[in-house]
């Protein structure tokens, strides 16, 4: 007979899930109601709100898909994208390769502006590609790409999809509560997110958000949406502002219930905070790995703090390197992906998971999982280190 499974207790470092604050699991476990109950739609209409209050927008399409962040990008470029219309996508990593997927399984077209992996989005590649195809309906970029730890400046690309009468589609997966995001003040047009990184909720749920423009844009469309299950016309039924609700889909309803109680820790904290909290203590962590040796991919300027690319020599075997910790310490750090895959591991302080003990716990672990694989560090330099920028951030 098969036991319960009971998971081991991890520090969660990659690049996510990341750390669920103990609040988020508690709110889990608690009673299952319908979906149509009264009393899950007066929480719904509070998630909504809390989701305008965390991308900082008014739009009224403001909502949690029932489904990963995957199936956030999907929702945004399936309501939003016809066979045969140009999208110009900046690849600068793994996650602009999956909006061009989506866009051609749309049957749309796909103009690309690529950008090397670890820098931001060229602002001049990506004019001259909409001055080239000023027949493109919309300009769409990840704003931190989670496979090399860069930020690209969104407010200065949203203005360019302005400039040239396009929609600004935004890749805010990793961003949501970690870095600046402004969605109205930006002029974003549609932006998806997913739960499990700065928002330490448990995966499985990405908000979404459509401006008035995009609104209109999915309902003038010629065609019906591909996608039955993520159409937004059909998914309003339910979670629009209606006080009788129509049923779409049995909502995932203990996940939302996760994703409320995360929106209110984060709207106690306040965004600014948060924000500021990621950055403190990814100044505190990179001044530790550099006191390992170590580097980073990604230009200072341009790094994310929930994000870290953390280059290693090439004597250093990277997946030993993470099974140690994994094993000895109980910590997940993540590998790289694509172009990056065995250069560097991706080290997240994202959410609950961003705070100083697990800063100067990392840092002591991978020192000394270092010298274990012969790179000569010293573990409580980089911790120190790591002490004084702390210290010097009081």
């Amino acid at each position: 007979m098969t036991d319960s499974f009971h998971p081991p207790q991890r520090t969660l470092m990659g690049p996510g899930p990341s750390d669920v604050n103990p609040r988020i699991l508690e709110a889990l476990s608690r009673p299952t109601i319908g979906h149509l109950d009264p009393a899950f739609i007066g929480m719904m209409d509070e998630v909504k709100q809390l989701l305008q209050f965390a991308f900082r927008t008014k739009n009224e399409l403001t909502i949690p898909v029932s489904a990963p962040g995957s199936a956030g990008m999907e929702t945004v470029f399936t309501n939003l994208i016809e066979r045969g219309e140009k999208v110009i996508i900046c690849q600068n990593g793994v996650f602009g390769g999956r909006m061009k997927e989506n866009v051609e399984r749309c049957g749309g077209v796909a103009i690309m502006v690529e950008d090397e992996w670890g820098t931001p989005v060229d602002l001049g590649k990506a004019e001259q590609a909409l001055q080239d195809h000023k027949d493109a309906v919309a300009l769409a970029f990840v704003h931190a790409e989670t496979s090399t730890g860069a930020r690209s400046d969104a407010e200065s690309l949203c203005a360019l999809a302005r400039k040239y009468d396009c929609l600004a589609i935004v890749d805010a997966v990793t961003s949501l509560g970690g870095i600046q995001l402004e969605v109205d003040e930006w002029g974003v047009d549609a932006i998806y997110s997913g739960t499990q990184k700065c928002l330490s909720c448990v995966p499985g749920l990405s908000p979404v958000s459509f401006s008035p423009k995009a609104v209109e844009k999915i309902k003038s469309r010629s065609s019906k949406v591909q996608s039955w299950f993520l159409d937004t016309n059909l998914v309003m039924g339910y979670w629009g502002t209606d006080a009788k609700r129509s049923y779409h889909h049995t909502a995932p309803v203990n996940s939302l219930y996760a994703l409320h109680e995360s929106l209110v820790i984060l709207q106690e904290e306040g965004l600014e905070n948060a924000w500021q909290r990621h950055a403190d203590n990814h100044t505190a962590f990179a001044a530790g790995v550099e006191a390992l040796g170590l580097g980073f991919v990604v230009a200072e300027e341009y790094r994310l703090p929930q994000l870290n690319a953390v280059s290693f020599p090439d004597s250093i075997a990277d997946g030993d390197v993470r099974a140690a910790l994994l094993n000895d310490y109980d910590l997940e750090i993540g590998a790289g992906l694509g172009a990056l895959a065995g250069k560097v591991w991706r080290i997240g302080l994202m959410g609950y998971a961003s705070n100083r003990r697990n800063v100067l716990f990392c840092l002591s672990a991978l020192g000394n999982v270092l010298n274990d694989q012969g790179l000569s560090c010293d573990p409580a330099a980089a911790v120190a280190a790591a002490r004084a920028k702390y210290a010097a951030l009081q």
